[in-house]
């Protein structure tokens, strides 16, 4: 696996073991009810088990959960089994003959390492002067070119990219349709945009929105083009529905990802926690 080059680990170690770190937490939460997209399964959590079902001779008691969701439902990972194109998966694959017997038998979430890498944050609407995009917006690769130089940074090779379009503030208000936004569209990266991520060989992307690209007004996800490039033609992992709000506003553009997903075996995504540290400011 590549990561930060060893210098820079070595510095950022250094720092963060002097002064400490932060972590922006750039996961949602899952609760019953929350924002998701229709093609996937909801998030459902109970107590089979509660307090007082059983109690022990001295006094003790405990509850236990069952929760159940898809693995595209809250801040998640796609595995490149997600998403095929004329019958096949990245590399190739045949994706008849890899989904058959009910599991993926190829690009499971089980085959995606550990992300322990140089992140990027990419604020469109700040380097736009808006407070968001607008709904159904695509961000163009001039946009990211000028959010890119605005704040100074460099997408490099093995880099994890997020795109805030500040759709993410709608996350927690006006129920979840406004979040999954069919009828009002979604901002995001369209084809163009994909590929301005792929030439540059970044090793993710991730974004502020329920399907990380452009949702036009009223089409859902009708067509996902973005996903076909980085997915099926580039081998670039996607992370969806996550929250940038707190790490932007902080400035922050530059920090290490970490992001570990589950071993599903034979699944086509993971539910993730992503976290982006920063040695503390000097006082």
């Amino acid at each position: 696996m590549t990561a930060l080059n060893p210098p820079a680990v070595a510095g950022w170690l250094d720092g963060a073991l002097g002064r400490g770190v932060d972590v922006f937490d750039l996961g949602r939460p899952l609760y019953r009810g929350m924002p998701q997209s229709p093609n996937h399964p909801p998030y459902w959590h109970t107590l089979p088990r509660r307090h007082g079902d059983a109690v022990r001779a001295d006094g003790g008691s405990a509850a236990a959960d069952h929760i159940s969701l898809g693995t595209h439902v809250g801040t998640h990972v796609d595995a490149f089994s997600h998403v095929s194109h004329d019958g096949r998966l990245f590399g190739g694959v045949d994706a008849a003959e890899a989904q058959r017997g009910g599991t993926m038998s190829a690009h499971g979430a089980e085959t995606i390492a550990p992300m322990f890498r140089r992140g990027v944050l990419l604020d469109v609407p700040a380097a736009l002067g808006l407070p968001a995009c607008e709904p159904g917006y695509e961000i163009t690769p001039d946009d990211l070119d000028l959010t890119a130089r605005r704040q100074g940074v460099e997408v490099r090779e093995g880099d994890v990219v997020l795109l805030r379009s500040g759709w993410g503030a709608r996350f927690g208000r006006g129920g979840p349709a406004e979040y999954v936004g069919h009828d009002s569209g979604v901002p995001g990266i369209g084809e163009a945009g994909a590929r301005w991520l792929a030439e540059r060989r970044v090793h993710a992307a991730g974004a502020d929105t329920i399907a990380f690209e452009c949702l036009p007004p009223g089409k859902g996800h009708s067509l996902l083009p973005a996903h076909r490039v980085l997915l099926v033609e580039h081998g670039t992992y996607i992370i969806e529905t996550l929250d940038l709000e707190g790490i932007a506003a902080a400035a922050v553009h530059e920090f290490l990802f970490v992001l570990s997903p589950l071993k599903l075996v034979g699944a086509t995504g993971s539910p993730v926690r992503p976290l982006a540290v920063t040695p503390k400011a000097a006082p």
